[in-house]
């Protein structure tokens, strides 16, 4: 009897493994929505539909951005987090929502390392401090004299509460021994457009939001946030050679599906996305928004995820800042 019940389990076992091969071998069978939770314009939407349009194009599957903004990203990644498990369903998470808003916002809806799984790194980098080329600021010594004269009277804009953007200016605050005005928006484009105007005094950015103003000779870059330059404006100093000794803020972008999702497809995405990520083509094009290509396995960026989560925990505690 013992011997007929464990070949039963064997059958069934073998049964659930060819039934799930399928599942993957034949994903996607239909169109794949990636919720963008940023508006049209900003570094997220750029690079979500550079994915997007490529997965299209080089892969042929069918996958349509769908923006879902507000709330500093935390919208739709609790989208995303709420949406069925089956592979339909993906986001472009950052930095911002995945490790920094949770510990800013007092109830959040969703917890990143239990609710999403991290299927594909797509990019990392530096955040800039950008104004107007208009602005009476020519370099970052001249904002920090200034702040240090007139405390609370500079204003900077970023895409909105609770992004590594936002903490970025903020940390350069307690670095800096000033105090800049925050000034949030609903993403980076509206933000973009009052600081061209003149509107807002600075704006903190990630550079593939303001890399084609910059192109344009709109805007001035100051210094990046990161702890070496930039690739993509290797004349731009860091905050860190500007006196700030370790200052060390960028973010990262990544692909994230429902927990739940079957390995096979998350394998399948992670394979079709860093495939593309390693072509010369892509390669060019996200770099041309001032992003960097960073290829990594699922369990990889989990790791990353994971990490990142802990690490701003303390820098957000000690920061005092929340968000109701």
């Amino acid at each position: 009897m013992f011997k007929k019940i464990f070949s039963f389990a064997l059958l069934a076992c073998a049964l659930s493994a060819v039934q799930a091969q399928p599942q993957a071998a034949s994903y996607p069978a239909k169109p794949i929505r990636m919720i963008v939770p940023f508006p049209p314009g900003g570094g997220t939407d750029i690079l979500s539909r550079l994915v997007a349009n490529k997965l299209t194009e080089v892969s042929k599957w069918t996958v349509i951005p769908d923006n879902r903004g507000g709330a500093g990203g935390t919208i739709g990644i609790a989208e995303a987090a709420r949406a069925a498990p089956t592979g339909y369903e993906m986001v472009m998470g950052q930095k911002d929502n995945m490790v920094v808003a949770p510990w800013l916002y007092k109830n959040l809806s969703y917890d990143p390392t239990k609710d999403l799984v991290a299927v594909a790194h797509v990019a990392y980098t530096p955040v800039v401090i950008v104004t107007s080329v208009n602005s009476r600021f020519k370099t970052l010594a001249d904002v920090v004299a200034t702040a240090k004269a007139a405390p609370d009277q500079i204003t900077y804009g970023s895409p909105g509460n609770g992004t590594t953007i936002h903490l970025a200016g903020e940390i350069f605050n307690t670095a800096a021994h000033i105090k800049l005005r925050h000034i949030p928006y609903k993403g980076s484009n509206p933000a973009m457009m009052d600081v061209l105007a003149g509107n807002v005094d600075l704006m903190v950015s990630s550079l593939p939001s303001a890399m084609g103003q910059i192109k344009a000779g709109k805007l001035r870059a100051l210094a990046v946030t990161s702890a070496r330059r930039s690739t993509s404006m290797p004349d731009v100093p860091t905050v860190a050679e500007s006196g700030y000794k370790d200052f060390d803020v960028s973010t990262w972008y990544g692909l994230f599906m429902p927990a739940g999702t079957p390995e096979g497809i998350v394998a399948t995405v992670n394979a079709e996305v860093n495939k593309l990520l390693a072509t010369p083509d892509m390669k060019a094009a996200i770099n041309a928004q001032g992003a960097e290509t960073q290829v990594m396995t699922s369990a990889q960026f989990s790791a990353l995820l994971k990490t990142d989560y802990q690490k701003w925990k303390g820098i957000v505690q000690a920061s005092g800042a929340t968000i109701e």
